[in-house]
């Protein structure tokens, strides 16, 4: 399937029912992924680790701006083919929210969740980095995205010290 380029196609309904089912197909998965279980439950948490209620509440602000600069980026790309790798970038973040979420949740790894945090986190990056000559203020929409995903790896991180070793 290709994507049209801004100046091919001018519309905004399109990328953005795109772009609202893909950020709710990933907080979908990644909520049905994310079981506070008996396992979790166990782990020793840092003193500074957030009430649970403010996770869900956390998650769907930043892919509330992940999806508006996914749509905003897209239709700021000057071709098609610069319109594609924005969608790309979008698309690959999404996967690696997921990863995390399934390291963490479910296979109760922290350890390998958190290398893999680190890949999160440049991907995230990245995508500013390619946004931001184009729109510096969609780029500043990632920001809380970007910081969210750092609190996540350090959290992450912390877990796997305070509870390690896992396998």
């Amino acid at each position: 399937m290709r994507v049209r380029a801004p100046g091919v196609h001018r519309s905004w309904g399109l990328p953005i029912s795109m772009a609202a089912i893909a950020a709710v197909a990933v907080v979908a998965m990644g909520a049905t992924i994310t079981e506070i279980d008996p396992w979790y439950r166990t782990l020793v948490q840092p003193s500074w680790a957030l009430p649970e209620q403010v996770y869900a509440v956390a998650w769907t602000a930043v892919y509330l701006c992940t999806a508006l600069a996914a749509v905003a980026g897209w239709r700021g790309m000057p071709d098609q083919s610069a319109a594609e790798w924005m969608i790309g970038l979008f698309a690959l973040n999404g996967f690696l929210n997921i990863v995390w979420s399934v390291l963490l949740f479910r296979l109760h790894r922290p350890d390998w969740a958190m290398v893999e945090a680190v890949a999160w986190w440049a991907a995230i990056a990245l995508w500013i980095y390619v946004i931001w000559p184009r729109s510096v203020a969609t780029a500043l929409l990632l920001l809380p995205y970007l910081a969210w995903v750092t609190y996540a790896g350090y959290l992450t991180m912390t877990l796997a010290r305070l509870n390690g070793p896992f396998g």
